[in-house]
């Protein structure tokens, strides 16, 4: 027996905090070799032995399997080489942990139904990004529209909390849904409609105001004031809001201007178009955007009924 080798296998496991048997079987296995042995055969082990043990333990610990312990020991290959792996494979389990957290918070704080949601959808990076591309790609293929797919573009962030869980869980409803995705390609082909009007007026040259927006941005004042969209005020804002509109698109204020900024407010109408800009909001963490949905039922009267 060597000299300084007078440990046995429990004076190790008291000093290193693992039992006879974990020490054992790392001695088996040849991570902690015995400095020697006593007549008797036992194993003896020296104070080398306990720090050797102290790295198995927390290299262990750190999540390492034994045969990537063996050749850190064995000089094989560097702790740091190692860490650098473990780095980017525990930062995708926290990254998977953090999705299954807004999962479990999200049905448990929003009642999220799991026979009517794809749960999935939110703990799947593919799955997420499929689904989004296959309804940008619907809604936008063939439209040149500068950075709207990318406005319109729902980014949940790797660690959500359970309002962005659930927000963009009710999300994927109206990303598959059919209805949606079709009013969606109507606004955005009328939207690239007066894009394109525009741009012959103005050159090319911003700003190119929308018409929905103009609306809005008229029917808000008119709201606040009570003014009745059937009433002659209502009228002369309607005439303001078609003259400003055709002004854009370089036609006269006719009928065919006042069709065509009907068809705009009807899709805009849709109530899932509010709801999707809703959660696409909170999803992504955007302030919230002020309702549309008043302003725009009320243009929509007041052009109906002047």
């Amino acid at each position: 027996m060597t000299s300084g080798a007078h440990l046995a296998i429990g004076d190790l496991a008291r000093l290193t905090g693992l039992s006879v048997k974990t020490v054992r079987f790392y001695s088996d296995l040849g991570l902690v070799p015995p400095a020697g042995r006593t007549a008797a055969g036992q194993r003896r082990y020296d104070a080398a032995a306990v720090t050797r043990l102290r790295l198995v333990r927390t290299l262990r610990a750190l999540g390492l399997d034994l045969a990537t312990v063996a050749r850190i020991l064995g000089g094989q290959t560097s702790l740091a080489e190692v860490a650098a792996v473990r780095v980017a494979a525990v930062t995708e389990q926290l990254h998977a942990l953090r999705r299954q957290r807004a999962v479990l918070a999200a049905v448990a704080e929003h009642g999220i139904d799991p026979k009517e949601t794809d749960l999935m959808s939110l703990l799947s990076d593919d799955d997420r990004v499929a689904l989004i591309d296959d309804f940008l790609g619907t809604v936008f293929a063939g439209l040149d529209l500068d950075g709207v797919p990318r406005s319109l573009t729902p980014e949940l962030p790797d660690d959500p909390d359970a309002a962005q869980a659930a927000a963009w869980l009710e999300l994927t409803a109206l990303l598959a849904d059919d209805g949606f995705r079709a009013v969606l390609r109507r606004t955005a082909e009328q939207f690239h409609a007066d894009r394109v009007a525009q741009d012959a007026v103005a050159g090319g040259r911003l700003p190119r105001p929308d018409a929905v927006a103009l609306a809005i941005e008229q029917a808000r004042p008119a709201l606040a004031a009570r003014v009745d969209p059937g009433s002659p005020a209502a009228a002369s804002l309607v005439a303001a809001l078609t003259e400003r509109y055709a002004a854009t698109l370089g036609h006269p204020a006719g009928l065919d201007v006042r069709t065509r900024l009907a068809a705009r407010l009807e899709t805009a109408a849709d109530p899932r178009r509010q709801r999707y800009l809703e959660l696409l909001s909170v999803v992504n963490g955007w302030p919230a955007l002020p309702a549309q949905t008043e302003p725009i039922a009320w243009s929509r009267a007041a052009l109906s009924a002047s």
